[in-house]
């Protein structure tokens, strides 16, 4: 660390996360404290089934809003750096800079095409279907949420309104660090991760010609990336005087090169220093740690050594995340919004509003409560479900069978009776809802499980869990992830622990601190560790037979469909 921080405490940065449905800025000190947050919401539009856009004008004004808010009171000279995270979503500029519409509405500014965004299914099967050599960086398997499949898809449909338009195609971190900063270049963690970039080779000129996207080859590929830099890096030559006067910040203050939300999550988190918490990843490799974040959607980060080639699992990416180290990340594409939707969308939950509401807390908070009063006990609250299970892919499955096609299910074992059901409620009363809530966070659990198993198989060795996002607030969702896995969670002390990532990003632009693994070891701190009840291992086992039977049913009835 450099003498200017050990000298004092007076240096903050500022950390950014733009999610999928609002923008947060938070302000850090230099030991990762949150001392000052502020969020807004952002527009989503859906013009069509699976289509979801956002307006990079909207996103870029709510980043500078947030930001006026927390640095609020603070002398300019004192924010020291600022880093970017967001959502793996696709920018389309114009020659000019300007917003491109995505859509064949014709709204330019609704110019941003959302990373749940599965139009390009379709496309993405085909690219899958060449079975070039990129794909082994994918676990084999392109996935829509990915970027070629999208501007293949924005080709063959938009062709003349948007694909002729376009001459900028940003990942939505990398159109953040160009809008602060001016620079073009672009961050390895969008790239590699999602548009098949294998650094230090670059491009692979074979694979674009071969899915019809040749013209992006021009200028040296100017469209999607000429130039990148490592995540961290400091960008340009720091805030330009527009995006200084829109943040109230001092011109030249240090930008980074941005992360993907949930890279950014794991930076806050998984180089905590473990020491006297008795974890069994204490004295051992950053690669004995697994970085979860958890909201929407959940992402689960593994580093390593040495590239890992995990099938169903994206990766191995080299520098997407830690410098010098591998990650493979898996993932699941509804969480967060898949306990919504199964929560508010039962017939009990008016019900559910009302008694939360009267007891002055959440709805969530009001279940957890529930379930324990169902249990009687507690220590085997688990247990309530034991005939009632969830296949939780209602948005298809990242990881680790990368089938964006899968659908959910709900299965509920009588006497002489199975009934499958899927996209329907299964019954009206409260206690029912609140066993529904609890088999679909044991499914999203198991899912974990599943993309662990997977991983464990290829060459991982993990032994610690570290939570980070929306739901690691949720205890219950904690403490069935430490139950279906067997391994100790550990949740951070600063709850916000992606902000804090985004923040470390802007501590090492500013050169406060010499590498990010030196900057996560200050900035990112243990909060609570969470032990699992393994006198629930065996219910888990049979649980985890279970789940996968339901895979393999559902597989049948596709089959059978087909025939």
């Amino acid at each position: 660390m450099m003498a200017s921080v050990q000298s004092s405490t007076e240096r903050y940065y500022v950390g950014v996360d733009v999610g999928t449905a609002s923008v947060r800025a938070a302000l850090v000190t230099c030991d990762g404290q949150v001392k000052d947050m502020a969020e807004e919401p952002i527009h989503i539009w859906e013009p069509h089934p699976d289509h979801y856009v956002q307006s990079s004008s909207d996103i870029w004004t709510k980043c500078c809003s947030t930001v006026r808010k927390v640095t609020q009171g603070i002398e300019n000279i004192k924010v020291k750096g600022i880093g970017f995270d967001a959502t793996c979503s696709l920018v389309v500029l114009d020659h000019r800079f300007k917003p491109v519409a995505v859509n064949c509405d014709g709204v330019c500014e609704r110019n941003v095409v959302m990373w749940m965004d599965h139009r390009a299914a379709e496309q993405a099967a085909r690219i899958t279907d060449t079975g070039h050599r990129v794909l082994r960086g994918v676990g084999g398997v392109m996935s829509p949420e990915m970027q070629p499949p999208k501007l293949l898809w924005l080709k063959e449909n938009l062709k003349e309104s948007c694909w002729k338009e376009a001459a900028h195609f940003f990942d939505l971190p990398d159109f953040l660090s160009w809008k602060a900063t001016g620079s073009l270049a672009r961050s390895l963690c969008t790239l590699v991760c999602k548009w098949t970039y294998s650094p230090p080779e670059g491009w692979d000129n074979t694979f674009w010609t071969s899915i019809g996207l040749e013209d992006l080859l021009e200028n040296n590929y100017s469209k999607i990336g000429a130039l990148t830099c490592n995540p961290g890096t400091a960008v340009g030559k720091g805030l330009t005087q527009e995006a200084a006067a829109e943040m109230g910040l001092l011109p030249g203050t240090a930008v980074a090169a941005s992360l993907i939300d949930a890279h950014a999550g794991g930076l806050g988190v998984i180089g905590a220093d473990v020491t006297g918490f008795h974890l069994p990843c204490e004295h051992q490799p950053l690669t004995s740690r697994l970085a979860m974040i958890c909201g929407t959607s959940s992402c689960h980060m593994a580093i390593s050594q040495d590239p890992i080639f995990v099938p169903g699992v994206w990766g191995p990416y080299r520098s997407a995340m830690v410098p010098a180290l591998w990650l493979n990340e898996g993932g699941q594409s509804a969480t967060g919004r898949l306990i919504d939707h199964m929560v508010r969308g039962h017939a009990a939950f008016p019900e559910l509003k009302e008694k939360a509401e009267r007891s002055e807390e959440s709805v969530y908070s009001y279940l957890n409560k529930h379930l324990e009063a169902m249990a009687k006990d507690p220590a085997n609250l688990d247990q309530l479900t034991t005939s009632l299970h969830v296949w939780p892919d209602f948005h298809g499955n990242r990881s680790p069978l990368a089938d964006p096609t899968l659908k959910g299910m709900v299965r509920e074992e009588r006497i002489c009776l199975t009934l499958l059901v899927v996209g329907l409620s299964l019954s009206q009363t409260l206690d029912d809802l609140a066993l529904l809530y609890l088999a679909t966070v044991q499914a999203i659990a198991l899912g974990t499980r599943h993309i662990l198993e997977a991983m464990k198989e290829a060459g991982h060795c993990i032994t610690t869990l570290f939570l980070c996002g929306g739901l690691s607030k949720n205890a219950l969702f904690v403490q069935m992830h430490a139950n279906a896995t067997g391994l100790p969670v550990v949740l951070p002390a600063e709850k916000e622990a992606v902000l804090v990532g985004a923040a470390i990003l802007g501590a090492c632009a500013s050169f406060d601190y010499r590498s990010i693994p030196e900057a996560m070891e200050k900035m990112a701190k243990v909060g609570r560790v969470v032990k699992p009840n393994l006198e629930q291992d065996n219910f888990y086992r049979r649980k985890f037979r279970v789940f996968l039977r339901l895979f393999a049913h559902q597989r049948e009835c596709v089959l059978l469909m087909q025939e």
